[in-house]
């Protein structure tokens, strides 16, 4: 079954094992895909969106969780 809890830019950074800041970096700069839901002015995703954009990120070897 899919997961439809939402992720922050928290919950990403410790899916790829980085800091929040790199991950709003990347939207910055327009290497994360758009936001599912934006509530408050708080972009969220659901997992499945980050788990698509970390399989076709360059450099990735395939890593697991």
């Amino acid at each position: 079954m899919t997961d439809r809890r939402l992720w922050s830019y928290k919950d990403i950074a410790a899916h790829i094992r980085v800091q929040p800041d790199t991950v709003r970096s990347y939207r910055k700069h327009g290497l994360l895909p758009p936001p599912d839901q934006v509530e408050s002015g708080k972009p969220y995703w659901y997992p499945d969106t980050i788990r698509a954009w970390v399989a076709s990120r360059p450099g990735n070897r395939g890593r697991r969780d």
